[in-house]
């Protein structure tokens, strides 16, 4: 007879359906913020209306994590203690706890999007008329500094949310050390999708440029699918129960509607502007699903 993981019989931290979106908004502001900063340092100057598009995208999605965030606590205008100590009123850094560390990065993510952001509005068509914003971007020592900072933070956003469900003592989450690594590759690839979405509607880039986030997205897919199987099998007795609950959502909507099928549409993707697109629509829909099996499956066990 198996041994039934300790983790069952916690309790849990109950969250909803806030935590879900709030993980997949912020996978993407990650995403789409680390895919902009690695155009702007070692793309070709004719893809930098892509970096555009990301810098645009990720500033208002922090946002809304940060309320999001605020909204699902028991005392949202406490939100400041997070930050301050309530009689000192001075910064709480909490360098072993990762709500704190979570806290402070997405500050400081929040900091350097705007940064961004307004280098981004101050382009050549944008709509601020402030030449000297546009210092905020590379290939200046000014914008590269800005640009290498916040894809860091973009890349720590990106996988820190599945860290930190991995140090609770919750059944799924605490029982691999692998969702991390699965929430910064779907990170990557939302944020890419978002990217060839806007690109498509708004015309801004190339065909050229498109297809090399195409290609771009196919092999994070490829990588998910790896992580996600490493996962299950990580979770050794586990899975079955985990599978028993969730298989269906899990195989079905995360593997096969997001994963599976973008990699086919992603196949006719030169010969079809509109099976590309659809491609990045499912992958957004994988993303979601994906988050909402993590979450809400420890949640019901």
């Amino acid at each position: 007879m198996s041994e039934v993981p300790s983790t069952l019989f916690t309790a849990a931290p109950h969250w909803r359906w806030l935590i879900v979106f709030y993980f997949f908004l912020g996978g993407i502001a990650g995403g789409a913020y680390l895919i902009a900063a690695l155009i702007d340092l070692f793309g070709r100057p004719w893809d930098r209306p892509l970096a555009r598009l990301g810098y645009l995208v990720a500033l208002p999605l922090t946002v809304i994590c940060g309320i999001l965030l605020v909204v699902d606590l028991n005392r949202p205008l406490r939100f400041w203690h997070m930050l301050l100590a309530s009689e000192t009123l001075t910064p709480i850094f909490k360098l072993w706890s990762p709500m704190s560390v979570g806290a402070w990065a997405l500050l400081a993510f929040g900091f350097f999007t705007l940064l961004s952001f307004l280098a981004a509005l101050a382009a050549n068509d944008g709509w601020l008329r402030y030449p000297a914003l546009t210092r905020l971007r590379p290939p200046g020592i000014l914008g590269t500094i800005v640009v290498v900072l916040g894809g860091l933070l973009g890349f720590f956003i990106a996988g820190y949310t599945g860290v930190l469900l991995a140090v609770t003592n919750r059944p799924i989450w605490s029982d691999t050390s692998l969702i991390g690594l699965v929430f910064l590759i779907s990170s990557a690839s939302t944020g890419a999708a978002v990217l060839m979405l806007l690109a498509r509607r708004r015309a801004v880039a190339n065909a050229e440029g498109l297809h090399a986030l195409e290609r771009f997205d196919a092999w994070m897919l490829l990588f998910e699918l790896v992580a996600i199987v490493a996962l299950v099998v990580s979770l050794g007795s586990l899975a079955r129960l985990w599978l028993n609950t969730w298989g269906v959502l899990l195989v079905l909507g995360v593997v096969g509607l997001g994963i599976v099928a973008p990699l086919l549409l992603y196949r006719r993707g030169r010969a079809s502007g509109l099976a590309s697109a659809a491609a990045a629509v499912l992958v957004l829909v994988g993303g979601f699903l994906l988050r909402v099996v993590i979450v809400l499956s420890s949640e019901s066990i």
